[in-house]
């Protein structure tokens, strides 16, 4: 089977330019960071992933941002005999050693990794000019949680408010069970 891996960070951004016209046959599309594989559809993704599949995904840094994420996604992935191809870059891991692969694959997720931590430094950059101004206001957990608990009395799902805050289902599910203990 040939399937698609698409990410994007947040729920408002567009999908539609990744693996646009790559004949899929499923497609699985994570609208969270990159910077941890703690991602609802990658979890299926690698839980449905068999040998002989082709993994497609549009960019690097669409699959990891880390590079100790993306070495160790690849490595499962050859593991369990799947093909990935990363369209951007133009290249093909298949379950077989190749050294020059091995190199171009670790500079590449190297520079996603450097990428993620310019784009940190940036926003820790804007917070303090913005406390400077006085213009930030932190979000904090309680009022994080009353807006997820809002959302959740409304009978909205769990994967909806995380897609509706730009969060983790994970971050959802836990703000739940925080309130059920409370």
């Amino acid at each position: 089977m040939d399937i698609g891996y698409i990410r994007v960070s947040s729920a408002d951004q567009n999908t539609a330019r990744q693996l646009d016209g790559v004949q899929l046959d499923q497609v699985f599309t994570d609208k969270v960071s990159g910077s941890t594989t703690d991602r609802p559809e990658l979890a299926l993704l690698r839980r449905s992933l068999r040998a002989g599949d082709t993994l497609h995904v549009h960019s690097i840094d669409r699959l990891a941002r880390s590079l100790a994420d993306l070495l160790a996604l690849v490595e499962e992935f050859r593991t369990k005999g799947v093909s990935l191809r990363f369209h951007k870059e133009n290249l093909t891991f298949t379950g077989q050693a190749d050294p020059m692969q091995d190199l171009m694959l670790s500079m590449m997720g190297a520079v996603a990794q450097f990428e993620r931590a310019i784009i940190r430094e940036r926003q820790a950059e804007g917070i303090a000019k913005a406390k400077e101004r006085g213009a930030y206001e932190r979000r904090t957990a309680d009022q994080g949680n009353a807006k997820i608990r809002e959302l959740r009395d409304a009978g909205i799902s769990i994967r909806d408010i995380a897609a509706n805050l730009g969060i983790g289902v994970s971050t959802v599910q836990r703000a739940i069970r925080a309130v059920r203990a409370e």
